[in-house]
């Protein structure tokens, strides 16, 4: 019975994972604990394990189309690891009602989040469009004339930091680019991912895309790519502190979950490129709001 109901919640979470890029892992949690019935603590563990493989899924994607950046990526889930083993060491400590109640609250941060990020999107400027005339190759010597000989508007954008003459990039590895700054700035949402991880078993990607693009100067398809190695990482060092402590997981169940995710987000992958993200982004994040305030409902009676 309850395999039958890891099938279609897995695609579900994969569905959200693959359309958007990020931040289905969230519900992981939820769905482990409130229709698989299993314990806070261990569908922390579960998450951890289900997570790290759909990322790792999710990552190959992206390594095929260049979108990740190994070295930046090892660095910053290295990084992580101490706030990973923290936050695994703490969970441990606290009471399930309280880490369901916290965990709703952090559903909450990441829809408030993924709203923000909305809007940022929504306020950015269109394309510049310029025709081109008949003959004559695209400024970016791609493509070619329009049928008959007539122009083509052709898509002007503007180059990354990274590609205009005179800027620095975000090359902060490397001796002569790194900034005390930077440095902290990556090692404090670093160990903040960690935390997180390891505390309630997500990936975090809903605050590491944003370090990377901030901090380190992304673009956003970079940054999501990379996420998920980082993802991949901090699972496997929260779930390895975990198991090492006698954590006993129901492996059926997960695997069967895990696999079902995993087929989500190729399904996902297609939806997200016929279906506008700014409408996936509304949807998901009224499913989080939804289900961080029926997780209240559930836990906050538990602390009183």
């Amino acid at each position: 019975m309850l395999i039958a109901i890891a099938i279609p919640a897995g695609l579900l979470i994969g569905l959200s994972l693959g359309a958007l890029g990020g931040g289905g892992s969230i519900l992981t949690v939820p769905v482990l604990v409130y229709l698989l019935h299993q314990q806070p603590h261990t569908a922390t563990t579960g998450s951890l394990l289900i997570v790290g493989i759909t990322a790792l899924g999710g990552m190959a994607v992206h390594w095929r189309a260049g979108r990740v950046r190994p070295v930046q990526g090892i660095t910053f889930g290295v990084l992580g690891i101490a706030g990973s083993y923290a936050g695994t060491r703490l969970s441990a400590s606290i009471r399930p009602s309280l880490l369901l109640t916290l965990f709703a609250v952090l559903m909450l941060a990441a829809a408030a989040a993924m709203l923000r990020r909305r809007r940022s999107r929504s306020g950015q400027p269109e394309p510049v469009t310029q025709p081109v005339p008949s003959g004559l190759p695209p400024p970016d010597g791609t493509g070619t004339p329009g049928p008959g000989g007539r122009a083509r508007a052709v898509t002007l954008d503007r180059p990354t930091a990274a590609a205009r003459p005179g800027t620095k990039t975000a090359a902060w590895w490397h001796p002569r680019g790194v900034t005390g700054r930077q440095v902290l700035k990556v090692a404090a949402a670093a160990t903040g991912v960690g935390l997180l991880t390891g505390f309630f078993g997500v990936g975090g990607g809903f605050v590491i895309v944003p370090a990377l693009v901030l901090a380190l100067g992304f673009e956003m398809p970079a940054a999501v790519g990379t996420s998920l190695l980082v993802i991949s990482i901090n699972s496997a060092s929260a779930l390895a502190v975990r198991l090492s402590g006698g954590a006993s997981l129901d492996w059926p169940l997960l695997g069967v979950f895990t696999l079902a995710a995993l087929a989500g987000t190729l399904a996902g992958n297609r939806i997200a490129s016929r279906v506008s993200a700014s409408r996936l982004t509304a949807a998901f994040t009224g499913l989080l709001v939804a289900v961080a305030v029926y997780s209240l409902s559930r836990s906050v009676p538990g602390l009183i």
